[in-house]
């Protein structure tokens, strides 16, 4: 969504209703970002795809080396297998994690002269390969537990590996492909391994925390939209930071070079999360594959949500009594409610809150990469990050 769409959302919910606390971002911030990341999807995907190709050999491998009993679950959640074995070629989602493993190892090794484009005959992007398929194996271990844990029915328009499969099955799918991802970038080679194990094992107790978090919030009549913040850092913008912390390392980066980049990726995790919340609630379901208001017909305290609960207004009021009732919600409540978020000014806040977490990436990206060509690739996909609308 571009900053021309926020500004003008924001203006329109400055009302009766707008939240006190959590009003929209000035639509001047939000107006800067298509100045500072001027790309278009075409050049994100073609980077997406271009790590594809690198790294798909690289996870197929991986998982072949799995045993029978929990290849086959996980070869059916990439999309490679249908339930009976077969070959298929499902959608594996956009593998953006790996791609920013290998975009920052290309920005930091080129950071020093004119760089050219993401190129997979780079001595960095060919290097950091083992690594970026180890990041995208801890996702889909998050992912597969994920899928259990809420007890999701679809991804990527098939059924979850749990429905599948069975829960038992999934998880422990899941339990093997971390071991899995940990093995694969320990038997790498490259100098950097040692500290990029050591972040990938620090980040996943991280997101294990983070997803702890997120559980207990939906026994909790009430959630501060710090700590709502505080879980989507854990849970989501952990593993964007350290995948481009990790390629930072890979591309010949110091310590304070990968702390940078570790925090651009954290708050491109925020701007992702805070999409993917509203995607949540305004998603289409022939794109997203759910339901509409899937978020809200679980009751889910999303960041919309707590920002609209928290609004000291009459639609968050509203709000509180339709996520009150004892029962399940009926079609037409969960339109109430998406009308009561919008109204007490939840998406507002959150498609500027994204803008705004943009804006502060784009601030620890430049002091990782202080040259401006070498940065092109991670700005890229960093706003289609902020743009899907999936």
């Amino acid at each position: 969504m571009g900053a021309e769409t926020l500004s003008r959302e924001n203006n329109h919910n400055e009302s009766a209703d707008q939240p006190r606390g959590v009003g929209a971002i000035p639509s001047a911030r939000a107006g800067s970002i298509e100045q500072i990341a001027p790309f278009g999807e075409d050049q994100a995907l073609e980077i997406l795809a271009r790590a594809r190709t690198v790294v798909d050999p690289a996870l197929r491998a991986a998982v072949e080396s799995m045993p029978e009993s929990m290849r086959r679950v996980v070869a059916y959640h990439f999309g490679w297998r249908e339930v009976d074995g077969t070959p298929a070629e499902a959608d594996a989602g956009k593998a953006i994690r790996p791609a920013l493993v290998l975009a920052a190892a290309q920005a930091c090794a080129a950071n020093s002269r004119a760089a050219d484009s993401f190129s997979l005959n780079s001595p960095a992007v060919r290097s950091a390969v083992r690594a970026a398929a180890a990041v995208e194996l801890v996702h889909n271990f998050t992912l597969l537990h994920d899928d259990v844990i809420d007890r999701d029915v679809t991804r990527r328009h098939r059924p979850t590996a749990w429905r599948a499969f069975g829960a038992t099955e999934a998880i422990l799918a899941g339990d093997a492909l971390h071991s899995l991802a940990l093995r694969t970038l320990a038997e790498d080679t490259h100098a950097a391994t040692g500290p990029a194990l050591r972040r990938l094992a620090h980040c996943v107790v991280e997101l294990c925390d983070g997803q702890q978090a997120d559980c207990a919030f939906e026994q909790r009549s009430t959630v501060s939209l710090d700590e709502c913040l505080a879980m989507a850092e854990a849970k989501t913008g952990a593993l964007l930071g350290t995948a481009c912390a990790i390629g930072a390392l890979y591309g010949g980066a110091d310590e304070a070079g990968a702390a940078a980049m570790d925090a651009f990726g954290r708050e491109i995790g925020l701007a992702f999360q805070l999409i993917d919340d509203l995607i949540g609630i305004w998603g289409d379901p022939a794109v997203t594959g759910k339901p509409v208001g899937a978020d809200l017909l679980v009751r889910k305290k999303s960041l919309p949500v707590v920002a609209a609960l928290g609004s000291g207004t009459p639609a968050g009021a509203e709000l509180a009594e339709i996520y009150a009732l004892d029962r399940p919600l009926t079609a037409a409540e969960v339109q109430r409610a998406t009308e009561a978020v919008e109204r007490a000014g939840g998406r507002a806040w959150a498609q500027g809150a994204s803008c705004e977490h943009m804006a502060a990436a784009i601030e620890h990206l430049a002091v990782a990469v202080p040259e401006p060509s070498a940065a092109e690739d991670l700005l890229a996909l960093a706003e289609l990050v902020t743009r899907r609308n999936r």
